[in-house]
């Protein structure tokens, strides 16, 4: 039987390990830092976000949303408070946040969830001493794919304004959504091949307007290599900006790590393109 290449337990060997780390290292950087936890962006119970500041924020300070990975079916704000440290290195005000999960709640549903949360940071920006002209988002796994619709619609979609950032940092994302219905995730997301179809970027309506960053780890499985390498090409063939790199020796999990880093080249680049936002 052929293996499921999105199945990414099945290729890493030390996968709750490194789970246990990540959500670790969140909470050691969570005790350091100017945690602002659980403000509300909509009326869910998890359409929440929370905000990491600096020590001493500059007025003006860059603003930086990420999006946390789980395939839509799982994942918490709380384990990924680590993504934070880059950005505080870089002077910027991160948030992390959350939102509902599949099967209980639909794709469309999630994408609005996303979209909704980048307007409300922008909205409350100010009260923080954050620039919401210097706004950056980035996210992991499923977290990149609904990042990208900050700045893309659907093939379906009527399109309206976007709380568009100015750059987008795109983590092992998944970009062409026709494997997830027949794949592992069939009875745990239950994603439907209509929504599939409606919500894959490779299929989406890309805006020009941010520069966009992807990248995955070099022991990644297949899929994440071809379909970053083929949003990367597509966006390209715009005219858009894009940055196609490759994180050698890290895996779909590792690459949290390396992204939460900030001496790490991964975790470089995030925090450069926050500087530079």
């Amino acid at each position: 039987m052929a293996q499921d290449l999105y199945r990414n337990r099945d290729f890493i060997p030390d996968f709750d390990a490194l789970m246990a780390e990540t959500a670790a290292r969140s909470r050691d950087l969570a005790a350091r830092a100017d945690l602002r936890a659980d403000l509300a962006y909509g009326p869910g119970p998890r359409e929440r976000m929370d905000l990491l500041l600096p020590p001493s924020p500059r007025k003006g300070a860059p603003l930086h949303l990420f999006l946390h990975g789980g395939y839509w079916r799982s994942g918490r704000k709380e384990d990924h408070w680590l993504v934070a440290a880059p950005v505080l290195a870089a002077g910027g005000i991160a948030t992390i946040a959350t939102y509902d999960l599949m099967p209980g709640t639909r794709l469309p549903r999630i994408v609005a969830q996303i979209r909704a949360a980048a307007r409300h940071v922008l909205a409350v920006a100010p009260e923080f001493g954050a620039d919401p002209a210097r706004f950056t988002a980035s996210g992991h796994s499923a977290g990149a794919h609904l990042a990208s619709y900050l700045a893309a619609h659907g093939p379906d979609e009527v399109p309206a304004p976007l709380p568009v950032p100015r750059a987008l940092l795109l983590v092992s994302g998944i970009y062409d959504l026709s494997g997830i219905p027949g794949s592992f995730l069939k009875d745990e997301a239950k994603m439907t091949p209509e929504e599939a179809a409606a919500w894959s970027p490779l299929t989406s309506d890309q805006l020009p307007g941010p520069r966009r960053i992807l990248t995955c780890g070099a022991a990644e499985t297949a899929p994440f290599h071809d379909q970053s390498a083929a949003l990367a090409a597509r966006l390209q063939g715009q005219g858009a900006a894009v940055e196609l790199r490759r994180e050698p020796g890290l895996n779909h999990l590792s690459v949290v790590l390396a992204l939460a880093d900030p001496q790490a080249p991964l975790g470089q680049r995030l925090a450069d393109m926050v500087a530079e936002a």
